[in-house]
């Protein structure tokens, strides 16, 4: 007869499974050290893996800056033939800032701010011409714009170095934490002054000058005249209307003072203005095309807010209606060398600017149609 076994004496070793098999022990003891490792020590891995993170954004921001400083430096040197090396000037100029006028009381803090950015731009434009005397007034501005871009690579640059500094030296797991959350953003719009200093060095229209182009395309081939500050208008036959088609002064990389030039042209045809549209680039969101077209209502234009806050006031006196069609662009796009389907889609603005003067005004009447952005290698 044969002895039968049963199940409870077979030992557990003879399969293979229990606790004598010596890498199921070694497994079970590593995972209770890991257990236990992560318990106490869990988030201080976790914020050293993204200091690692942070410090390889860093590093691409400062080869970013430095490129910055040397594209401004070349630029300066073989445009503005100084007579003496610029570098030490491009460094003070990197490190020029604005403050803000105070708010404490509000009243009269949009012409406390115009007044401001009047003197940095004058003050700008000086250094500019000193570092390079051989530039002449379009060459200047485009290299204003170069530096300007630099000028924000350093910035970013500066102010990631010292949240990092900081997260890093007192082991604060929410500063590093909220650093990393925001770096790919960053890094975006890094990406986008990157990509814009050579349009500027070279002065190449840029995906901002949308609306200065379709204002120079309406407007070619007519009489142009400057009005302040920094812009230009013509009188233009529109749909059988009167249109003062108006952007800022090019080509060199300009945005001009759209607040003070509209302010200007309503006075001078006081009470005759139907309406004013306004062409600028607008932001789209994820998921949206490049180069789509949208209509609506206000001032569009961006910067600190002191021009939209003088075109709306001016346009409130008289009751004028107020009206904005926006190429929508992702920031890279808006700084960096103008995209093919900008350019086709400013045709299409162009329409769309017709169907609101058709629809929003009557024959006879004038309008004003401004071109927002910067002009960048887009003249008049």
């Amino acid at each position: 007869m044969f002895n039968m076994l049963a199940p409870s004496s077979i030992s557990t070793n003879q399969l293979g499974l229990g606790s004598g098999d010596p890498i199921l022990t070694i497994i079970s003891l590593l995972t209770y050290v890991f257990f236990f490792v992560f318990i106490f020590y869990g988030q201080r891995i976790q914020m050293y893996i993204m200091i690692r993170e942070v410090e390889s954004s860093l590093f691409k921001l400062k080869l970013m800056k430095e490129e910055g400083r040397k594209t401004a430096i070349e630029t300066i040197k073989e445009i503005g033939k100084p007579t003496v090396d610029p570098s030490s000037k491009v460094d003070r100029y990197l490190e020029y800032f604005t403050i803000s006028p105070q708010s404490m009381d509000p009243a009269g803090i949009v012409y406390k701010l115009d007044h401001i950015l009047d003197v940095r731009e004058d003050r700008m434009k000086d250094e500019v011409k000193v570092m390079a005397p051989a530039s002449d007034e379009v060459q200047g501005y485009n290299l204003e714009n170069t530096l300007e871009a630099a000028m924000a690579l350093n910035f970013i640059y500066k102010v990631i170095r010292h949240y990092y500094i900081q997260g890093k030296k007192t082991l604060s797991l929410y500063t590093i934490m909220q650093l990393q959350m925001i770096l790919p953003l960053v890094m975006k719009e890094a990406e986008a002054y990157s990509s814009a200093l050579k349009a500027f060095a070279y002065g190449q229209p840029i995906g901002d000058g949308a609306g200065p182009l379709i204002a120079a395309r309406l407007m070619h081939g007519h009489e142009v005249r400057k009005v302040p500050r920094d812009c230009v208008v013509a009188s233009v036959p529109f749909e059988n209307r009167t249109a003062l088609v108006l952007k800022a002064e090019g080509p060199g990389g300009n945005v001009g003072k759209p607040g003070e030039a509209v302010k200007t042209l309503i006075e001078e045809n006081k009470g005759k203005i139907a309406a004013v549209v306004m062409i600028d680039a607008g932001l789209k969101l994820e998921g949206e095309a490049l180069g789509e077209i949208a209509e609506g209502i206000g001032a569009a234009i961006g910067g600190p807010g002191v021009d939209q806050f003088k075109i709306e006031e001016a346009v409130m006196e008289d009751k004028i209606p107020l009206y904005a069609v926006i190429i929508k662009e992702d920031i890279g796009d808006a700084v960096s060398m103008m995209r093919k389907e900008i350019s086709d889609a400013t045709e299409k603005a162009i329409e769309r600017v017709r169907d609101v003067v058709k629809e929003r005004t009557k024959e006879g009447d004038h309008v004003i149609i401004v071109g927002v952005g910067n002009t960048i290698g887009v003249g008049q």
